[in-house]
């Protein structure tokens, strides 16, 4: 029997994520399968799923394209030497989701960067406040690391409080006006959320090795993994780690059925295979485009917009090493591996059940790492070979690039305030962490989440390098350099631990 206090049992927001569809065909098909002496109890259930709507209450989605295609001649980075735009391949854009339940209001920007400035995003930030109203910690703002974008790092990685560059102003200004433009477009919308997967196109580029074939690290120190080890090198012994195939969707509908956006978050690092001097949102914006075209979404107004975050994919990339390679035209291999995506998340997407209304939540917290300092070995290593005369016109090897770096990190504060965010919608938890964050560490959050589906989002709210697991740090490989970590040792599992404490605050 039923007790004073059941139906806050059997409130709307307990039934976030159902697979009931709140329609009239599906109330229908519920009943007629419903055993009659259990249709009190059905039809009790059913008050509360297909009441999804709280009485007054209006959920609410708008997106919006803001470009972000920078001047030609500006530095394209990705390697260890920029070089100059040369060729604008295809736009680059910030890409702006706006949610709101009437009570709360989100904000998710993607951009088409390898990554930003903390300075950058904070100034993106407080500016979106100042100018739509939405709380600088509702605002979600990452780069999807695209390796064919012109910088929008400080030029000093390791200086806290640079100026900002003309590009970076203008980047701020353009993600702004993007959630001005989504916020214009919001609309009464049904959410809802799946997962896919696409485990063909993730390797783990990280390899144990065969004793004796891998070299010392340019810091002079041994390595016990190696990253890119070269395709079907006879030394390969095992990956150093897993994958995750796992595609995460978020999807946002008018009451029409007009597709608004899709979000999506897959772990892998980049594509690439770009022309010369090209400027190119990578794999990410052509899975955009075509999912545009999957939902038939590429002639509707405000136009459709596709998102596509960077996961956990700090260790992983698109080439299987065990494997001889092939050469491909420029752009052939992108293209292959975003509509694969793009096929595998709209397979899901059809299984989509809305939600005419779900609440949304955020937090944002500063935490306070430490910061990895050269020992007096490290560094009087580093200026002895800072100060060996120099060929003219030669370009630095990676012994003197890691050398710079290495005096540099000796200026940089011994702490530094790390942002850790998490937003909720519904019973989806997106969270948010500002670095190259492993895999391993990106599966713990999914496995461990109360809420799922679950997924991080890397080089997010700024740039603080490769977060790599303490037990990656003590296996060595590029992606552990003094220079290319820079956080201590035990941040990404405190960052981990951050993220579940601001989810429990959420639930």
């Amino acid at each position: 029997m039923f007790t004073a206090q059941s139906p806050a049992k059997y409130s709307p927001e307990a039934f976030v994520g159902t697979s009931l569809d709140a329609t009239a065909a599906g109330r229908e098909t519920l009943f007629m399968r419903t055993p009659r002496r259990f249709l009190f109890v059905t039809l009790f259930l059913c008050m509360g799923v297909f009441a999804a709507e709280p009485k007054g209450k209006v959920f609410r989605a708008g997106a919006a394209l803001s470009n972000i295609t920078p001047p030609l001649g500006g530095a394209i980075i990705g390697g260890f030497l920029p070089f100059p735009a040369t060729h604008v391949h295809d736009e680059l854009h910030a890409r702006c989701l706006v949610l709101d339940d009437g009570s709360t209001r989100l904000a998710i920007v993607i951009c088409d960067l390898l990554g930003a400035s903390r300075e950058m995003f904070d100034a993106a930030r407080q500016l979106v406040e100042k100018e739509t109203g939405i709380p600088g910690a509702n605002v979600m703002l990452a780069g999807t690391h695209t390796h064919s974008a012109v910088s929008a790092l400080s030029t000093e990685r390791y200086v806290v409080g640079e100026a900002l560059s003309d590009y970076q102003r203008f980047v701020v200004r353009r993600i702004a006006d993007g959630i001005r433009c989504a916020t214009n477009n919001l609309v009464p919308a049904q959410v809802g959320w799946a997962t896919a997967s696409e485990p063909n196109h993730v390797f783990n580029r990280r390899w144990f090795m065969k004793p004796g074939t891998i070299p010392l690290s340019p810091l002079g120190e041994p390595d016990g993994v190696k990253m890119n080890p070269g395709r079907a090198n006879e030394n390969l012994v095992k990956p150093a780690g897993p994958t995750d195939p796992e595609i995460v969707l978020l999807s946002v509908r008018a009451l029409d059925g007009r597709p608004i956006s899709v979000f999506a978050n897959y772990s892998l690092h980049y594509v690439g295979g770009v022309g010369p001097g090209h400027v190119s949102a990578d794999y990410f914006a052509m899975f955009c485009d075509r999912m545009k075209e999957l939902l038939v979404a590429d002639r509707v107004d405000p136009p459709f917009v596709g998102l596509l975050s960077n996961g956990t994919s700090g260790n992983i990339n698109n080439i299987d090493f065990s494997k001889p390679g092939k050469t491909v035209p420029a752009y052939a291999r992108m293209r292959e591996v975003a509509n694969d995506v793009a096929q595998a998340a709209f397979k899901a997407h059809q299984t989509i059940r809305y939600h005419d209304w779900v609440s949304l939540g955020a937090r944002l917290k500063e935490l306070e790492l430490g910061t990895r300092q050269p020992t007096d070995t490290q560094l009087a290593r580093a200026k002895g070979i800072l100060s060996k005369p120099k060929p003219e016109g030669r370009s630095p090897n990676l012994e003197e690039i890691y050398a710079a770096r290495t005096v540099s990190l000796a200026q940089q504060p011994k702490k530094l305030l790390v942002p850790i965010q998490v937003l909720r919608v519904g019973g989806m938890v997106i969270g948010a962490l500002p670095g190259e964050v492993f895999v391993e560490t990106g599966l713990e959050f999914k496995e461990k989440s109360s809420l799922k589906p679950a997924c991080i989002i890397s080089v997010a709210n700024g740039y603080f390098g490769y977060l790599p697991t303490p037990e990656h740090l003590k296996l060595g490989g590029y992606e552990t350099w003094l220079g290319t970590n820079r956080l201590e040792t035990d941040a990404a599992p405190k960052m981990l631990a951050t993220l579940f404490a601001l989810l429990a605050e959420l639930k």
